[in-house]
């Protein structure tokens, strides 16, 4: 596993995995997820493992399967906010990924997610993000600034400010 020789060349103390959707496998990619933790585990011990995962489609059997091999942390990214949800994730469901990560705290492993602004969200949408997160046990949120990829994806629609960055950080605290 290319993988597990990077992590074990590198000696890396922390490693995040990521992929891009495996909607060609009939589980989505969870059964490559579940051996990719399992040999850095036997491989790598020692080393913490984070994963961002899909919503695997909302099927929990195949959530379950990289639940099965505790990473000390998984992340699911909501993304946006639930208003702009389904122009910015087609193919996902917010209240689907608030439940992804609400099975990923109750089996006992620390939930995270991660948004995007700057896609037109007010602030008190955010707030509710928030609420939403913690109304499920995510314990981790990041926030970042939206940045078009291409002409060819959504636009930005405003660069939102040191400050209110701030205000977010210091809210996301508190609660």
């Amino acid at each position: 596993n290319k993988i597990v020789a990077t992590v074990k060349t590198l000696k890396l103390k922390h490693v995040v995995l990521t992929s891009v959707d495996r909607d060609d496998l009939a589980d989505g990619g969870a059964g490559i997820w579940a051996l990719t933790i399992k040999a850095i585990r036997t491989d790598c011990p020692g080393t913490t493992i984070e994963t961002l995962i899909p919503d695997f489609g909302g099927i929990s059997m195949h959530l379950e399967k990289v639940l099965l091999e505790k990473p000390e942390i998984i992340s699911h990214n909501l993304e946006t906010v639930r208003r702009l949800t389904p122009d910015v994730r087609s193919a996902s469901n917010y209240e689907r990924s608030l439940e992804v990560i609400r099975q990923i705290a109750a089996y006992g492993i620390v939930a995270k997610s991660g948004i995007m602004v700057g896609l037109g969200e007010k602030p008190g949408e955010v707030l509710q993000l928030m609420d939403d997160l913690r109304a499920v046990n995510c314990s981790i949120l990041t926030i970042g600034q939206y940045l078009q990829p291409s002409k060819h994806h959504l636009p930005v629609i405003e660069y939102i400010t040191p400050e209110q960055f701030d205000v977010y950080r210091q809210v996301g605290l508190e609660r």
